[in-house]
């Protein structure tokens, strides 16, 4: 049997337990991984909570790293004891998981495990955001809100990378220091008006941009924040889900574009898979990408890792290790 967080109805934190389910056995595409990290994503608090319907009893998690221990029978490029991560896998708070060949992505010497477990979600993430949604250039202005959490510390840095000014949006004094660390040109604290700060901090023009993780409670200043043709990327829900929208509004802020991508439309085949990954590994192996890791905890505490992520008090990555 297969230790496994489980969880049988929507609900806080105290409804992921850790169960049992039968061992796993590869499709003929499959790869059998035995795991050694799981990447803890707001996406499965939503799942937990019931905002995202699932079938119970369920088991949360997309994504996983650990060591190849079983091959499908028509899998080729990979063998047994090779390395991988991906974040397109399923059910992987547990002790190992399933993953279709060509969606798990060969960890490079020199990359640690909790270094590769922590890169998937978020660093794809921040990857499709700054190289395709937005394909940000030389000279961009660029506003990204929870700028020292997860996908926004990967922002701050990809969008240095490439020439932008980075206003970056806080919720505390140290968060800032943690922005600036990272190479933002401005930290603002706070999300109370802050369309004017930013705009101020843009030289008056508004921003080419802006990344919005928070959802709700930062839609409207993101819309003022932005030039005339500006662009809200919309990527997350931290505060709620953005309520309907007239699109009107677009107009009057000056023919804006608004666009609510998701990770899988950016990752469409392996090319694609290869190219994202490919450029954040060789980041991180010379030295130019810096993966944040906020804390790790055993599967059996997969309920204070979603505790501690609810809270907003980690800056980085939280990990789970089987």
């Amino acid at each position: 049997m297969l230790r496994s967080v489980m969880i049988e109805r929507p609900g806080g934190p105290e409804v992921l337990a850790l169960g049992e389910r039968p061992d796993l056995a590869p499709g003929p595409h499959e790869l059998l991984v035995e795991t050694r990290a799981v990447g803890v994503n707001f996406m499965e608090t939503y799942e937990r909570a019931g905002i995202y319907p699932v079938e119970y009893p369920f088991t949360p998690g997309t994504e996983g790293m650990g060591v190849v221990v079983g091959l499908g029978s028509e899998v080729e490029g990979v063998a047994l004891g090779d390395r991988i991560t991906t974040t397109q896998a399923e059910r992987t708070y547990a002790d190992a998981f399933l993953v279709d060949a060509d969606k798990a992505l060969r960890v490079p010497e020199g990359i640690s495990d909790v270094v590769a477990a922590a890169i998937p979600g978020q660093g794809l993430t921040a990857h499709y955001l700054v190289r395709s949604t937005y394909p940000v250039k030389e000279g961009d202005v660029a506003v990204v809100t929870a700028a020292a959490g997860g996908v926004g510390g990967f922002l701050v840095q990809l969008l240095k990378r490439h020439g932008a000014t980075v206003v970056a949006l806080v919720g505390s004094e140290a968060k800032a220091d943690v922005a600036r660390t990272l190479g933002a040109d401005v930290a603002l604290v706070g999300y109370e008006d802050f369309a004017a700060r930013a705009r101020h901090a843009a030289a008056g023009r508004g921003a080419d941009v802006v990344y919005d993780s928070v959802g709700r409670d930062a839609f409207d200043e993101s819309l003022k924040a932005l030039r005339r043709r500006g662009m809200l990327v919309l990527f997350g829900a931290s505060s709620g889900q953005v309520p309907d929208v007239n699109l009107q509004r677009l107009n009057h802020h000056g023919s804006l574009y608004v666009t609510r991508p998701t990770i899988d439309d950016y990752l469409q085949d392996e090319q694609e898979r290869a190219w994202r990954s490919r450029e954040l590994f060789d980041a991180v192996l010379d030295g130019s990408l810096h993966v944040r890791l906020a804390g790790t905890f055993p599967l059996a505490e997969a309920a204070r890792a979603h505790q501690v992520l609810e809270s907003r008090a980690s800056s980085g990555k939280l990990l789970l290790m089987p």
